[in-house]
């Protein structure tokens, strides 16, 4: 079976705080299960963070951006 690889990965974004900000990547393999993590943390749904997948692309939306979600 084939490795899953990234067909773009993350790019950085900038947001203002209190606004939300949207980080995209596309997978080589489609439905592929993502785990988000910041560093060492993985990142679960929440009023915060939202997740969506459709086919190759996972997307992570942070909500209510603060400084310490650099």
């Amino acid at each position: 079976e084939m490795p899953v690889l990234f067909k773009q990965e993350l790019q950085n974004e900038e947001a203002k705080e209190g606004k939300q900000v949207k980080l995209t990547c596309e997978l080589s393999k489609p439905d592929t299960p993502v785990k988000w993590m910041k560093g060492d943390t993985v990142l679960y749904a929440s009023e915060k963070y939202e997740f969506k997948q459709c086919g190759t692309v996972a997307e992570l939306i942070i909500r209510d951006v603060k400084s310490v979600d650099s």
